[in-house]
């Protein structure tokens, strides 16, 4: 418009409006970049709060791996190298981000972050790759595959998906034809919006470790509910009866909810034909047996169990055995509430010999103290086993002993709680400033009164403070009172004890985010 035959008065003219439009364009592309820099941030405290909902399920693998290792180990395991892929992939894209905004005068000034110049460099050479750009394809793709091996078969599909770099050629299509994937993506672009695109696959990693933990968790559970992979045991009231005894077992499904009958059973004792109604009657969770214990020996009990599960008939196989015993030989010791004694805490146990007067049994081991009867309180000391000797003497004068070993292990790791909120909470300022540091121990088989004598808080952009006691104090409001609405703070090393015993050394705490909320 500035050319050609026109006068200079209207080349003026011209070139004003080129320069208003120019103008414009500048002002419209700063709306922008400040709206790629406040995106940015969004996804940056949605990574936080990821990163430590991720760090609680894989706190819940890892107990749960210590508790029962052959169903969890394998699964803990796969889950930490998902864990340690996808930090150092997130931490290599950090890297990426911190060189980006290095010699800026105001990081947050997005307006004026409109260079391209970065990472043009950085990856790019002529129409080539640079090192740095083979470099990040080759941890992309790494992390996809490497994770997609590991995940559950079901998120598989997904994870590629996610971290897709165009077709078999790494193209992609572009306005102007294919073009190549990174050349599409992150050649040519404003400063704050590659730093946003990297924000985002960082994102992508978070939920990705964030799906593969969830689902290895729900997927064990859902495991052990499903009808299909259901086993049987016998539970009695005894596990050794005398000739000529009635047995009154039951037959039950191992992991399921009482509220689960039978429809119909076919079952054998030592290849016998039982009825229904005179040797067994189906009941909420299984068989109740109504047969005689039978001669001295084994007995073997064989057959299906049918439930009804989506409108079908769902049988589970049944085969199990008993013994039926002369006399007893050997002395029942079993805990009260579990299959291991704590550390920590007084252990309730129940030692007896089947036909053998509770004040004629002698039971010994170190920490074991007896209370009355049959009932005995086990405090175990150091050490990863102990052994509890059970003897007697029969009517007939026959002496019988037997020893059983129970595992030791420590009171389980317990969890942080503000007003008794666990892990990753939001509330407001005010709630914070006045609520209880507390700490406790969920679905832990004994009742534990845990107290918090000092804990440590952290406000982003504040020093962290040293709390005694379980509330805020006055430097910890201080802090508080300079956090903004959806701040990161976190209670972390809270220190607790066990209001009766003291001496005993809890393991660590976990922590507690609070996203504030206004």
């Amino acid at each position: 418009m500035a050319g050609g035959k026109n006068s200079p008065r209207q080349k003026m003219v011209n070139l004003m409006y080129l320069i208003f439009i120019a103008m414009l364009a500048l002002n419209m592309s700063k709306e922008v970049l400040a709206a790629f820099g406040i995106m940015n941030e969004k996804l940056e405290t949605s990574n936080a709060m990821t990163t430590a909902s991720n760090e609680a399920f894989l706190g819940s693998l890892e107990t749960k791996a210590s508790e029962d290792a052959a169903k969890y180990d394998k699964l803990y395991k796969n889950a930490q190298q998902i864990k340690s892929m996808s930090q150092e992939y997130y931490d290599y894209l950090g890297g990426l981000k911190t060189g980006m905004t290095e010699g800026l005068e105001n990081p947050k000034d997005y307006a004026r972050m409109d260079m391209s110049d970065y990472l043009d460099q950085k990856f790019f050479q002529g129409d080539n790759l640079s090192e740095g750009g083979k470099e990040f394809l080759k941890r992309l793709t790494d992390y996809r595959d490497n994770v997609a091996k590991i995940v559950p078969a079901s998120l598989k599909s997904s994870v590629i998906d996610r971290f897709q770099t165009g077709n078999a050629e790494g193209k992609v299509q572009a306005k102007d034809g294919m073009q190549d994937w990174i050349n599409y993506h992150y050649e040519g672009y404003p400063l704050i919006a590659s730093i946003a695109k990297l924000t985002a696959l960082q994102a992508d990693v978070k939920v990705t470790e964030e799906a593969a933990l969830k689902s290895m968790l729900e997927g064990e559970l859902t495991s052990q509910v499903s009808l299909k992979n259901f086993a049987t045991s016998l539970s009695s009231t005894k596990s050794a009866y005398y000739a000529g005894e009635k047995y009154d077992g039951k037959i039950i499904i191992s992991k399921t909810d009482n509220s689960s009958t039978p429809v119909r059973a076919e079952l054998t004792l030592d290849g016998r034909k039982l009825s229904e109604g005179s040797d067994y009657k189906l009941e909420a969770g299984g068989v109740k047996m109504l047969i005689g214990s039978g001669s001295a020996g084994d007995h073997e009990v064989k057959g299906l169990i049918y439930f009804k599960q989506d409108g079908e008939e769902i049988p589970v196989e049944v085969k199990n055995s008993f013994a039926t015993i002369s006399k007893p030989n050997a002395a029942l010791i079993a805990a009260d509430k579990m299959n291991v004694v704590y550390r920590g805490v007084a252990n309730p146990m129940s030692i007896s010999i089947p036909g053998i007067p509770n004040n004629k049994v002698r039971a010994s081991a170190p920490g074991l103290k007896a209370v009355s009867g049959s009932k005995y309180v086990m405090t175990p000391g150091t050490g990863r086993n102990v052994t509890i000797t059970a003897s007697g003497t029969l009517p007939d004068g026959q002496a019988v002993s037997s020893k059983s070993e129970f595992r030791i292990k420590d009171i389980p790791r317990p969890e942080g709680s503000v007003s008794k909120q666990t892990g990753s909470i939001k509330l407001p300022k005010r709630n914070v400033e006045i609520a209880t540091i507390g700490a406790g121990l969920e679905d832990f088989d004994f009742d534990l009164n845990l107290a918090v004598s000092g804990f440590k808080f952290k406000v982003p952009g504040q020093p962290t403070v040293s709390v005694r006691g379980n509330k805020m104090d006055s430097k910890a409001k201080s802090a508080l009172s300079r956090a903004k609405r959806g701040d990161i703070v976190q209670i972390f090393d809270i220190e607790a004890y066990i209001t009766n015993n003291k001496s005993y050394k809890l393991k660590k705490v976990s922590p507690v985010v609070v996203e504030i909320t206004n």
